[in-house]
């Protein structure tokens, strides 16, 4: 197996503390935002005084999921290319943004495909050989990917839902969680694969 390239590390690390801080500092900055019941998609509608400011965060995570995608050579193939197509997705959705009033089919579609495949990636990742690291063995990406999709799947029925009221909430915790699954995937590879090289 081809080893974790060091970008990919300091890029699945990024990952998650730029997350956190985009829709932190944007939403800091607008006066009456509500982030238990707004989206941080919201943060980038047109309408939105801190739209420019989400949007590059958005870009961003984008830049730093392909990054990883194409550097986490130790991850099986198809696992890269979800991660990959996600990426594509968060551009997507930062293209395509959400009115703060009704919704946007196109950014629906992105963001939906997105959260899935960000999902979905570590099933598509695992690898079957003795010598994988366990976290990318079969029963960790199942397991894995349970996890993410249960979270996913939660927010997005919120999120379609007009009567919910903690939408904002959910979309923090996916988010987060999806980005931090990536960084200690990749963490524990390259940290197993150092000492592998060292021993």
């Amino acid at each position: 197996m081809k080893p974790i390239d060091r970008i990919a590390v300091y890029a699945a690390i990024a990952g998650p503390i730029q997350s956190v801080l985009g829709w932190a500092i944007a939403g800091s900055m607008w006066v009456g935002y509500d982030p238990i019941r707004q989206t941080i998609s919201d943060l980038a509608a047109n309408e939105s005084p801190v739209k420019w400011i989400m949007s590059a965060f958005f870009v961003l995570g984008g830049l730093l999921t392909l990054i990883a995608a194409i550097y986490a050579r130790t991850l099986a193939m198809p696992g890269r290319v979800a991660l990959f197509i996600s990426a594509i997705c968060t551009f997507g959705l930062t293209i395509f943004p959400t009115p703060l009033i009704g919704y946007s089919l196109m950014h629906r579609i992105f963001a939906i495909s997105s959260f899935v495949l960000s999902a979905g990636w570590p099933i598509l990742a695992m690898r079957f050989r003795k010598d994988a690291p366990w976290i990318i063995k079969p029963m960790a990406s199942i397991i894995g990917t349970a996890l993410q999709t249960s979270l996913a799947l939660w927010f997005l029925s919120s999120w379609t839902d007009p009567a919910a009221t903690s939408v904002g909430v959910w979309e923090r915790v996916v988010a987060v969680s999806q980005s931090l699954y990536l960084a200690v995937t990749v963490i524990v590879i390259h940290v197993g694969q150092r000492k592998s090289s060292r021993a």
